[in-house]
């Protein structure tokens, strides 16, 4: 059974008029098993308030996207490739993706850590990382997001390769099976339910 991560992009709720307390309503009516909340247009305060109302409202572990210095607010966080990058060399200054996460898992040995992934040679140097998942993709087209590769079909022989447990990015929809992916990743399509 392939389960559901939602993504609770901020600016999009607003866009929708959807409030938290709503969202979290349908991350329940759907068993969703995670949560990443993602913010680009607001504070920092008003994204840990945010953070913290998600986190004390239910049960379903939150991850935050890509921004390091609220960790302590979320259960985990996921780093795409560029943030990876940004956070080894200059917020941590640790030049090796290993060191740096055997670095988290020790300060942080309860939280969740996730990392995008878009092909083999990410797989691959994701596979010798203490991670809990991969995010891979992206699947297919999505309006939310431009994407330069699409995997489509081939998404199924990357995730096969990975030693974690894979969540399917870009364009996921809710009822999609595909092979070897443990969780869709879907966002703008929680809503269309």
């Amino acid at each position: 059974m392939v389960g559901i991560y939602a993504l609770c992009d901020y600016e999009t709720l607003k866009k929708r008029d959807i409030s938290l307390s709503q969202f979290l309503k349908i991350c329940k009516n759907l068993d969703v098993e995670y949560i990443q909340y993602r913010d680009k247009i607001s504070n920092i305060q008003t994204q840990k308030e945010n953070l913290l109302f998600l986190k004390y409202n239910c049960t379903i572990p939150i991850i935050i996207n890509d921004k390091f210095e609220l960790l302590e607010y979320a259960n985990g966080i996921h780093l795409g490739q560029e943030d990876l990058l940004r956070i080894m060399n200059y917020e941590l200054k640790i030049k090796n993706e290993e060191l740096l996460f055997k670095f988290l898992r020790k300060k942080y040995p309860s939280k969740i850590f996730g990392l995008s992934t878009h092909n083999e040679l990410e797989i691959l140097e994701a596979n010798k990382l203490p991670l809990d998942y991969i995010g891979l993709g992206a699947y297919r087209e999505t309006s939310t997001k431009e994407v330069p590769n699409i995997l489509g079909n081939n998404i199924s022989y990357l995730a096969k390769m990975s030693t974690h447990p894979v969540g399917a990015i870009g364009g996921v929809k809710i009822d999609d099976n595909i092979p070897y992916i443990s969780y869709n990743v879907i966002g703008s399509g929680l809503y269309e339910n």
